[in-house]
């Protein structure tokens, strides 16, 4: 021990280290936060104090406050990525506590609003869709908006609302719309599921033999609120249209559980998907009570405008 504080000593004692001490001090107390903190404290800190506490100030200055100077969260420069420092007072020293920054709290915000939604072969950039994303240059898309706001306040009112089947040509942004719904829902604390309808078909098959059906099939069916995007492009069969699709709309019109729908098809298209199985089997009271459920959970609307994949 003792070889190591005579070593100490004699960097401490070097005039060299005495002035980049100084010269550190001098820029530490020149800091603007620095000195409205000494200013409030000015009855409690002293000379001494400020000596002690010279390497936690430092680490202080050198840091980002409320974000100033990060351009994004994950090119933080501070110690603690998403946390700023704050000078406290700690006994006869002055200590930095971290707080979470505005940056981190808002990317907290939307990780927990992101968890509210359970997506199923969605694609994963369409779930950062806004309302504010949309723009209303098509009277139809100012009518979406319209019956999802009378959703919004019925839903919020009582639990309960009149889901959106919208339909349209492809590329006119339906599954964005119906992302756009899942987030909004989100952003009131309401907790969704957002279904590609053709891979989860063939997701169910596939559980036949792992038997995770009824546990998949289940999951979609109770979920407070169910978004089904492309319905009408999954292979059509009996099994499909009466164990799958007419199973969850059964229970969920039972339950009187939202639901909403995209689609290429109007709703005399899909009814017509519905009719004829994969071996050309005509059955047309199957559609049609299958289609009762449908236009029972949600209103028809038609999306026009461009195709904006193009």
């Amino acid at each position: 021990m003792e070889p190591i504080k005579r070593a100490l000593q004699g960097v401490t004692t070097r005039p060299d280290f005495q002035k980049r001490l100084e010269d550190m001090k001098k820029k530490v107390l020149s800091d603007h936060d620095v000195q409205e903190f000494l200013k409030t404290h000015r009855t409690e800190v002293d000379e001494r104090m400020i000596e002690r506490s010279l390497n936690k100030l430092y680490e202080f200055t050198h840091q980002s406050k409320a974000c100033s100077g990060c351009p994004s969260l994950k090119e933080c420069k501070n110690l603690i990525q998403g946390f700023y420092p704050k000078l406290v007072l700690n006994g006869k020293t002055i200590d930095v506590q971290y707080d979470t920054c505005p940056e981190k709290r808002k990317a907290d915000e939307r990780e927990r609003q992101r968890s509210l939604i359970k997506s199923i072969y969605i694609q994963k950039d369409l779930l950062e869709a806004t309302f504010a994303d949309i723009d209303g240059d098509d009277p139809s898309r100012l009518k979406v908006l319209q019956l999802a706001t009378e959703f919004f306040h019925d839903y919020n009112e009582t639990g309960k609302g009149k889901g959106i089947y919208i339909h349209g040509r492809f590329g006119v942004g339906k599954t964005f719309m119906l992302a756009a719904i899942a987030n909004e829902l989100a952003s009131k604390d309401h907790p969704s599921i957002l279904v590609y309808v053709p891979e989860f078909v063939r997701e169910l098959k596939n559980a036949i033999h792992d038997q995770s059906l009824e546990e998949k099939l289940d999951m979609v069916k109770s979920t407070p609120v169910l978004l089904l995007d492309d319905i009408g492009a999954e292979s059509m069969s009996s099994w499909v249209r009466d164990e799958v699709i007419g199973t969850i709309l059964q229970h969920r019109m039972a339950q009187q559980l939202p639901t909403f729908f995209s689609s290429n098809f109007d709703p005399d298209e899909l009814k017509h998907h519905f009719t004829y199985s994969q071996r050309g089997e005509k059955e047309d009271v199957k559609a049609a009570r299958l289609m009762e459920r449908v236009l029972y959970l949600a209103t028809p609307i038609r999306l026009d405008g461009k195709n904006r994949r193009q």
